[in-house]
């Protein structure tokens, strides 16, 4: 049998069972022998059932099943590998086998009896298997999305694709800052919002989408903005930060709050066809002040609502930015701390940066004082700071 064979063409010489007869058979001797992989099994699986991963068949099979002439089904997720294994097995001189169709999707969509892990439920086990079939995140990884709570600075461009894929994902708890009401504008790039919510707060535009896509989701809304008065509230109780702010004294006055409470922050922005992605875990890499000392003039940081944004570019980045959340949660990969990945939409080209801690840093240096909670905002104007008008003034950036 080569492995390249077309499947239709083995499954025309092997024999296949529905689960139904399966389950009859396996009641009354028939072995069961599921190739799929460790990660798959500890999944879900028949108790009773045999682990021979299918790369491993033509070795272990006589040392787990030495009687060639009793009854052999094989299973495998969907009915392919099985099939390959049950030909195969034939080849061994095994003489009475078959290969269950359907696999253990199909066992499991019957309702058959299957052994599955504490703490996710049949829907959950459903609707994340192809998070737990990886091998990097399984079903541990996935309870631990399901534990995590984060918060994301503003529902725009950003905010808008990281929440859906962080609620898709199954992270827990999202909770939302955001003290704007859905615009037209938004459309063309905060594709959490419709034409329905224009007009509502964007905290209760996000909060309805994710809801229909994930009822597992817990929506926390902040219909607030966020300044140095309710920062360590707000941000107190999520394990990870996603800055999708659109002004410069927020990304400060964000760093330096997350630096004192120690909280990891995804932070990423755009403009025109560029944009830009770090991830600060204090005092494991840089911090934002690190890499940005001083903001630019106002006049060399214009806003998206003076520049433009391509929409897509909001999508890119916010997707990066779900996707290095989902890292630090899962404790997978290489997240982007102490790297600033730039991405030029026109080039289709990525460009990477190291940055490193700066050891005068006034908030993350080896000689930074630390910030007492009552003097957080007050030890310095990050309005002044960073050359910033009024709110009112201030165009929307994402």
């Amino acid at each position: 049998m080569a492995a390249t064979e077309p499947i239709a063409q083995v499954k025309q010489r092997i024999e296949e069972v529905d689960v139904d007869a399966a389950l009859r058979e396996f009641a009354e001797g028939a072995a069961i022998v599921d190739v799929r992989e460790q990660n798959e099994w500890d999944s879900a699986h028949i108790e009773g059932s045999t682990l021979i991963p299918q790369a491993e068949v033509a070795d272990r099979l006589g040392e787990h099943v030495p009687e060639r002439s009793g009854r052999l089904l094989f299973l495998c997720a969907s009915g392919n590998r099985s099939a390959r294994a049950a030909d195969l097995a034939s080849e061994l001189g095994y003489t009475d086998v078959a290969s269950i169709a359907g696999g253990i999707n199909t066992w499991s969509d019957h309702g058959l009896p299957l052994v599955e892990p504490e703490g996710l439920n049949r829907e959950q086990r459903m609707r994340y298997s192809r998070h737990t079939l990886l091998e990097e995140v399984g079903v541990e990884g996935q309870l631990k999305l399901l534990d995590a709570k984060v918060l994301l600075l503003g529902a725009g461009g950003l905010g808008a694709p990281t929440a859906l894929y962080l609620a898709a994902a199954g992270v827990g708890t999202i909770g939302i800052v955001d003290d704007d009401v859905v615009d037209a504008s938004n459309l063309q790039r905060q594709v959490i919002h419709s034409i329905e919510t224009v007009g509502q707060p964007k905290t209760a535009s996000a909060r309805k989408a994710i809801e229909a896509l994930n009822p597992d989701v817990e929506v926390v809304e902040h219909n607030t903005r966020l300044d140095s008065s309710n920062i360590l509230e707000l941000i107190g109780d999520y394990d990870i930060l996603v800055d999708g702010a659109d002004n410069f004294p927020t990304r400060y006055l964000l760093n330096d709050a997350s630096v004192r409470l120690r909280k990891p922050v995804v932070s990423a922005s755009i403009l025109g066809f560029e944009g830009q992605i770090s991830t600060f875990v204090p005092f494991e890499g840089p911090c934002y002040r690190c890499l940005f000392p001083t903001p630019p003039p106002p006049e060399l940081a214009p806003s998206c609502g003076a520049n433009g944004v391509l929409g897509v570019m909001a999508g890119v980045m916010g997707l990066f930015q779900a996707n290095e959340v989902i890292k630090l949660i899962v404790g997978i990969g290489e997240p982007l701390v102490g790297r600033l990945l730039l991405y030029d939409s026109l080039a289709t080209r990525m460009t990477e940066l190291k940055v490193r801690r700066d050891p005068e840093c006034p908030i993350c240096g080896e000689n930074a004082p630390e910030i007492p909670e009552s003097e957080l905002g007050q030890f310095l104007d990050y309005e002044l700071f960073c050359g910033a008008p009024a709110r009112e003034e201030t165009p929307q950036a994402v």
